[in-house]
């Protein structure tokens, strides 16, 4: 069975990125950069950029995963800070990319589901998705499947493509969320 014949029901292993993954992890966001509105970079990042992007993740203390099929990268997902001020740092940002030819498998909600587990271990306590184009379906519905909440759109914010896009903007809970106080924290 070739990958893209893989059954919803089949999911891969999801783990840990490491070095060796990012010219795969660099090719399947080649293609949303290039092709698509997901992402508001108009330039495909390097090898080398995606390793730096990776290391900043990893710096921070936060997950980056892959998820793998057949010994092939087929998606990735991590989570970043979502703003540099002080006051922010219990809240952070996920990114989701699958492979195109790979959509409505279930890697995506395999990929995000690890990731929501493993940012709920650590101090944050909420997750924000920034969502390139309102009328990005796919993304929308695997987000209010696992629980995120719409709180706005930012409309037309990008030009990409020839277009105006849209951002829409979901949020969750980690953990016990805001109904209590981080850790080392006091009044």
């Amino acid at each position: 069975m070739t990958i893209a014949e893989m059954p919803r029901t089949s999911f891969p292993v999801i783990r840990d990125a490491d070095q060796a993954d990012m010219a795969q992890v660099q090719a399947i966001y080649a293609h949303y950069v290039l092709n698509g509105l997901a992402t508001f970079d108009e330039t495909e990042p390097s090898v080398a950029e995606m390793l730096a992007r990776r290391a900043s993740a990893l710096m921070a203390g936060l997950p980056y995963l892959v998820a793998e099929a057949d010994g092939r990268v087929v998606g990735y997902s991590y989570a970043t800070s979502y703003r540099p001020r002080p006051a922010y740092r219990h809240t952070i940002e996920n990114s989701v990319y699958v492979a195109h030819d790979l959509h409505a498998r279930g890697v995506g909600t395999a990929l995000l589901t690890a990731l929501i587990a493993r940012c709920e271990a650590g101090p944050w306590r909420q997750m924000i998705a920034v969502i390139g184009n309102s009328e990005n379906a796919g993304s929308i519905a695997l987000h209010r499947k696992l629980n995120f909440q719409s709180v706005g759109t930012l409309s037309a914010v990008g030009f990409k493509l020839g277009r105006w896009v849209d951002t829409v903007l979901m949020q969750k809970a980690l953990g016990p969320g805001s109904t209590s106080l981080p850790g080392n924290c006091s009044v």
